[in-house]
């Protein structure tokens, strides 16, 4: 299969990694958010502000107060969720428990300023491993960070076991994290080979960014991801993915 042929083949219709003014660094509201989402057909857009650790990103009374939100604005529907950071080299995560239990998905991720001062592989992917077992975490976000190399068999093989997904970001072939394109060919190919689970997120920091996808599109075609492999592939398949998390997304129509 083409780069080609994926781009043709696969319609994502679930945004699960955007950030609002929230998160410090980026430059929409929710609302311009989901009525870009809408133009472009998406079915569901994931709030996915950075947790408190990161300078400048969004308060705990952020996370807290999600419920607000309408659960859909101009027929998109909005997944509460949240970017939390990892903060040292166990996988210890920046927001508690009792906060991620009430989130529709949670992602995971090492970013720079935020506690983590691992330098090494085995410092990464020990932190990585340990996101990645807590029970609440869903998803890993850009584990192909070129800036956070990792030992990539390892951190997919715990994957699959623990049914957590990987993510491919498409912001990190456009806007950050360059040189990340080879690590994450080389993930998604392991999670093929595996028969793991990906998520594709377009990491938007403004609204016009939402549901882009398409450089994240090329990596998972050239590595042969199946559709069915892809948990944000549409509403009903991350439903799916979820269920077996022993999550129930339920998401009424108070719609604005």
């Amino acid at each position: 299969m083409s780069p080609h042929d994926g781009l043709e083949k696969f319609r994502i219709t679930v945004d699960l990694h955007v950030h609002t003014v929230a998160s410090g660094h980026a430059y929409s509201t929710v609302e311009e958010i989901a009525a870009q989402a809408s133009k472009k057909g998406l079915e569901a857009i994931a709030i996915t502000d950075h947790g408190p650790a990161l300078p400048g990103a969004a308060h705990l009374f952020h996370f807290w107060n999600l419920r607000v939100i309408p659960r859909r604005i101009a027929g998109v529907f909005i997944l509460r969720s949240a970017e939390a950071n990892i903060v040292d080299e166990d996988g210890t995560l920046d927001l508690d428990d009792e906060l991620l239990r009430k989130l529709d998905v949670v992602h995971a991720g090492l970013h720079p300023l935020c506690g983590y001062t691992g330098e090494n592989v085995e410092q990464n992917t020990r932190a990585l491993l340990g996101a990645i077992r807590h029970p609440l975490t869903d998803i890993i976000v850009h584990p192909g960070n070129p800036s956070y190399p990792i030992d990539v068999e390892e951190v997919v093989r715990v994957a699959k076991e623990y049914g957590k997904a990987l993510e491919i970001n498409n912001s990190s072939f456009v806007y950050t994290r360059m040189g990340s394109r080879e690590n994450c060919l080389v993930i998604a190919r392991k999670v093929k080979e595996t028969d793991g689970l990906i998520a594709v997120g377009s990491d938007a920091h403004f609204s016009s960014f939402a549901g882009e996808f398409s450089r994240a599109v090329e990596i998972i075609a050239e590595a042969g991801i199946e559709e069915d492999k892809i948990v944000n592939l549409n509403l009903e398949r991350l439903r799916e993915f979820l269920a077996g998390r022993g999550k129930t997304l339920q998401l009424q129509d108070d719609e604005v």
